[in-house]
């Protein structure tokens, strides 16, 4: 089953109105999860880079022991700072804050201060934290301020050893290493959501891959000693272990038992007893069951989601970032997410490809709209598709406009993108008996009329697959589905025109995504909304342009152009046989 969600911040107004909502019983329970999920966001600075969890710790000390007018003054006074040097050392601390380490959360590439970096030290060493600990002070210095300020190439962005930085692998690790641990995963039927991977070579040179999965126990035997394993294949040495994030993983749980107390049904007592086993022992199928409890618990007040959930930013595309959130559902836009949710089955055969390939049984989701109380990761997304494990979900004047439509439109659009996009189409898989979950003799590939031949065999995920390219392969083929429908009402017509234009505008906008010495995008979403800019550049007709023209400022800047009377005719058309083709691949 694919469960949906749209999130929105949360106003001040909101929260007034959260705290009045409540009862004291929903005001116990989302304030132990929001503990949970905040504890549980540290693991994030540490999945970033080597230096993040160091910057972070010293930032926070250091506004802690002195309120930011505090600090102004010693930066003012006592270091020779401009008032626009302490404004962008303002703006670095909140980007390590809310990027959860010194990486863009949308866009992995890094970011410094605009601080000189003597000035930067200078500033630390005036600091009340300074005076009151100087010996800890020194010791995150020096392991973070050469970091902090270094644009070596291969520090600029985080991607696979040699041409970025992850921590998702130790930096040995080449994508050679990557292809033969997906391998061993494949056939021990191992998911790498939860895991990091580190290797070592002997002094002959054969190589042993350790395989650690997130968890609060470390030793063998313990609960669920049967995770861990030694293994021997094609010449290499495999070892499963654990323990990984322990300390966190371990206040976690604490703060989810006390949340538990205050559970609304069953339910939700069970899921959070599964995903305490899950962070206890490591096992994946923990948090899948809690996950299933996590759908049957339908119309709750206070929403959450925890655990290891998006796999962006592992170059290998498996391994997946910390991310929990708490919030509260929103009755009214839920309401309307509902009646979508009640025609999704009339809109499933609009999609441009056949039956065949869609699921067996639409598995209508909850739809849920929610005001965020909490979101602890490395962003805050408009939307999510959740849970993600596969056998689960199948089970000018145009200035003006955008300003005055923008958010309606892109409430449709998160809403046809989610719930369509996401929650549409089948995978064609071999079961573990050796069956095939489709009628192979009849299915046609309906691009080439030729029978299908090619399937995910048992243990092959989508992730495993596609890695890094199959984010930005699934994100373009929801943009695309959210494009292809049509709306009703007196404002349809400008509502249409304010999502195709601004979905072409992200496409331009996505370029700063795009690094060009490394050839590689650094986020999927970007990528995929380009890509839809090109197919609608190559339709023709003059549909959309892009020409480099003089701006106002004698500098050169580019002009996009979309004509809005070919949005039925060429648009709809292109974007609908493009949708074809990447779905019958």
């Amino acid at each position: 089953m694919t469960y949906n969600f749209t999130l929105k911040p949360v106003t001040l107004n909101r929260l007034i109105r959260i705290k009045e909502d409540l009862t004291e019983k929903e005001k116990l329970y989302a304030h132990y999860l929001s503990k949970a999920c905040w504890y549980g966001g540290l693991i994030v600075l540490l999945q970033t880079s080597l230096e993040s969890p160091l910057i972070y710790t010293l930032l926070h000390k250091l506004f802690r022991l002195q309120s930011v007018n505090e600090l102004k003054e010693v930066a003012l006074n006592e270091c020779n700072f401009t008032e626009d040097e302490f404004t962008s050392f303002l703006v670095y601390a909140s980007g390590i804050f809310s990027n959860m380490g010194n990486y863009k959360g949308m866009g992995d590439s890094k970011f410094v201060p605009n601080v000189p970096e003597d000035k930067f030290k200078k500033f630390i060493h005036s600091s009340k934290f300074f005076k009151e600990d100087p010996d800890h002070v020194e010791r995150l210095l020096a392991g973070c301020l050469e970091s902090i300020y270094s644009l070596q190439d291969d520090l600029c962005r985080l991607g696979f050893p040699k041409t970025g930085i992850t921590t998702y692998f130790s930096k040995n690790v080449t994508k050679d290493d990557d292809e033969i641990v997906k391998n061993f995963m494949k056939e021990k039927g191992i998911e790498a959501w939860n895991t990091r991977l580190f290797k070592t070579s002997d002094e002959t040179g054969r190589n042993c891959y350790e395989i650690r999965f997130a968890s609060i126990l470390e030793k063998a035997d313990e609960e669920d000693k049967n995770i861990l394993c030694e293994h021997s294949m094609n010449g290499h040495d495999f070892i499963i272990s654990r323990g990984d994030y322990s300390k966190l993983l371990g206040l976690v749980n604490r703060y989810l038992s006390l949340a538990k107390e205050y559970a609304a049904n069953e339910n939700e007592v069970q899921m959070i007893e599964n995903y305490m086993h899950s962070f206890r022992t490591g096992s994946l199928n923990a948090h899948k069951e809690g996950s299933r409890y996590w759908i049957k618990d339908k119309g709750p007040v206070i929403e959450s989601y925890i655990g290891f959930i998006e796999n962006y930013r592992d170059p290998a595309g498996m391994r997946a970032e910390f991310e929990g959130f708490v919030a509260m559902v929103n009755k009214k836009m839920s309401a309307k997410f509902t009646d979508l949710v009640n025609s999704a089955e009339s809109f499933l055969p609009l999609l441009p490809w056949p039956s065949d390939y869609e699921k067996n049984k639409f598995l209508r989701p909850d739809f849920t709209s929610l005001d965020v109380l909490g979101f602890a990761s490395s962003g805050v997304p408009a939307g999510i598709c959740i849970p993600n494990y596969n056998e689960i979900k199948e089970e000018d004047a145009d200035q003006d406009i955008i300003l005055q439509y923008v958010n309606l439109a892109f409430e449709v659009n998160v809403g046809l993108h989610e719930l369509l996009g996401h929650g549409s189409g089948k995978l064609f898989k071999k079961e573990k008996d050796g069956s095939l979950n489709f009628d192979a003799p009849n299915v046609l590939n309906f691009e080439t009329n030729k029978q299908v031949s090619s399937w995910y065999q048992d243990g092959e995920t989508y992730d495993s697959v596609f890695g890094p390219t199959g984010s930005s392969y699934e994100e373009c083929r929801a943009e695309c589905v959210a494009l292809i429908f049509g709306y009703e009402g007196d404002e349809a017509d400008v509502i249409i025109y304010t999502l195709w234009l601004a979905m072409l505008l992200s496409g331009i906008e996505g370029l700063q995504m795009y690094n060009p010495k490394t050839q590689s995008w650094l986020q999927a979403h970007a990528q995929a909304r380009y890509v839809i800019l090109q197919v609608l550049l190559e339709c023709g007709d003059d549909f959309v342009k892009v020409e480099k023209v003089d701006g106002t400022d004698g500098n050169p800047n580019l002009l996009l152009t979309m004509d809005r009377s070919k949005i039925i005719s060429v648009g709809k058309p292109a974007i609908g046989k493009f949708l074809g083709k990447i779905t019958a691949l």
